[in-house]
């Protein structure tokens, strides 16, 4: 059996946030209700944003603020009923 650095362990725990992220955003999929759908993306991305962080990838890490913000704000607004024809 190999040595077990701090370094590895390290990048375990960066693995973990990425796999985690992906398992939320898959939950996603089985969301009914849209407001729930946009929330469990805006957490996922949020997840994404960490691992950028984690991994050093600006772009991921913007991307990834931007789709949370979009989701979570989507989310929380009214949307008003249509006017119906005359």
């Amino acid at each position: 059996m190999g040595c077990v650095t701090t370094e590895r362990i390290l990048l375990l725990n960066i693995d973990l946030v990425g796999w985690l992220a992906t398992a939320v955003f898959l939950v996603s999929y089985f969301t009914k209700q849209p407001t729930s759908l946009r929330r469990v993306q805006g957490v996922a991305a949020g997840l994404w944003a960490l691992y950028g962080v984690l991994i050093h990838s600006t772009p991921v890490i913007v991307a990834n603020i931007l789709v949370a913000s979009v989701a979570v704000w989507s989310s929380f607004r009214t949307i008003r009923p249509s006017a119906s024809p005359p």
